[in-house]
């Protein structure tokens, strides 16, 4: 198996912080046997956790006026795969790669080996209804699954099952589909007929998909329709996974929210109804902002875990969600965002399965509400760093993967045989 960054690199700067690891380990685990607690059970569940790179992740994003490409930006899928290698490499949080088609669109097997090289898997397909591309017959400008044009619907219909065909070549097990479809003036669509549509189409696509697969749907509040969506939120995703069938299950992705809203509960009642199918992770502060996972507002990642580990635990029925960041760069090496995010969200998993489970259920029955949100926040506030950082020494990654990425310069490494991108117009990929 390859690597990208050379293993002495590694080595090296594990080595200048080896010590004082081993030290901060030793404490922290001194410091939860004291709540009876096994801080070596903890870091065997980090260390089995993963979290799937969007292949667009690795790339500059941009906002819907500018996009300001970055040095050695990847020209291709292949680029990418090598990209998120580095990031599985300094991490070991990240074995599995999310395609997005047709940005990714390549021969199957020459993607099979691309990620072999690297002992990279593949994790759920993407299909892009959303912009149109080059060579598309019909326009998705007004309408994809649910557009009142019938060929426009059977295009849309097609492409996803040419994802899921092209999964099936290199191992894939999911199709996720997120849609702009709505509108922007009171009156442009019927609501009804426009919902009934996309509802027709998607099982027309559920009934091409393998027996072991999962279909994933993906809600958002609005943007790039403004005045209604389609697929707008939580309730109508669980109406589509519940119409479609057994292995359709609703995506999360925490910026596709109105602000303030309960996502944690969201997750709650996807869990407690069998429908939680996984997450896209990111943070936002205004909508779907697309920033670094945990960069806003950490406690909530924090709490949607706490639901996650409560399912965990309980044995929650269907539970088995999918992990994936979903992120947009635009002032930050991508590589180095998304190593961070992937630390965060392991992070907040860690900080959840701190939590004194026994106690909090004793605090809720009796309706002790200061002493059930003190209990989280006990496990909040622990610093779980030696454990994250233990794991990736264990498992030949970087104690610090962001320092160790740019001792190694692989930035500018890529940065002299990658031409460089023109700076262009707007859109967020």
């Amino acid at each position: 198996m390859e690597t990208m960054i050379d293993g002495d690199v590694v080595a090296k700067e594990n080595e200048l912080r080896a010590k004082n690891l081993q030290s901060d380990f030793n404490a922290l685990g001194e410091q939860l046997g004291r709540r009876g607690i096994d801080i070596n059970a903890i870091l065997a569940k980090v260390e089995a956790f993963g979290v799937a790179i969007p292949s667009w992740g690795v790339g500059t994003g941009g906002t819907r006026f500018a996009r300001f490409p970055g040095e050695g930006e990847p020209r291709d899928v292949f680029d990418k795969i090598e990209d998120c290698a580095v990031i599985q490499q300094l991490t070991q949080a990240t074995p599995t790669v999310s395609l997005h088609i047709p940005w990714d669109k390549a021969d199957p097997q020459r993607l099979k080996q691309a990620a072999a090289r690297f002992g990279l898997r593949f994790d759920a397909m993407n299909s892009n209804t959303f912009s149109d591309a080059a060579d598309q017959s019909h326009s998705y400008k007004f309408g994809s699954l649910s557009s009142a044009d019938a060929a426009t619907r059977r295009q849309a219909i097609e492409h996803n099952i040419e994802c899921i065909e092209i999964g099936k070549e290199i191992g894939s097990k999911a199709l996720t589909i997120w849609i702009g479809d709505g509108s922007n003036f009171p009156g442009q669509v019927n609501f009804g007929k426009s919902f009934e549509r996309y509802l027709d189409a998607v099982r027309s696509i559920y009934e091409e998909l393998p027996d072991d697969w999962r279909l994933f749907t993906e809600h958002k509040m609005y943007e790039p329709a403004f005045y209604s969506t389609v697929v707008q939120d939580w309730g109508t995703n669980y109406i589509i996974a519940k119409e479609t069938g057994d292995r359709a299950f609703c995506l999360v992705d925490l910026g596709h929210h109105a602000p303030n809203v309960n996502i944690e509960m969201i997750v709650s009642r996807l869990i407690q109804f069998g429908k939680l199918g996984g997450f896209h992770f990111n943070d936002s502060k205004y909508g779907d902002d697309d920033l670094d996972a945990g960069s806003i507002d950490p406690y909530r990642l924090f709490l949607v875990f706490n639901e996650l580990v409560d399912a965990e635990l309980s044995g929650a029925k269907d539970f088995d969600p999918a992990h994936m960041l979903d992120q947009s760069h635009n002032v930050t090496d991508p590589i180095e965002s998304l190593m961070m995010s992937a630390i965060e969200v392991q992070r907040a998993y860690a900080t959840a399965l701190l939590v004194d489970r026994k106690a909090l259920a004793g605090y809720q029955e009796s309706n002790d509400a200061l002493m059930a949100t003190q209990t989280l926040k006990t496990a909040f506030r622990t610093d779980v760093e030696p454990i994250l950082a233990m794991a990736r020494q264990k498992a030949g990654g970087a104690i610090d993967p962001v320092a160790t990425y740019r001792a190694s310069f692989y930035r500018k490494k890529v940065a002299a045989e990658r031409p460089a991108v023109a700076s262009g117009g707007g859109g967020i990929v």
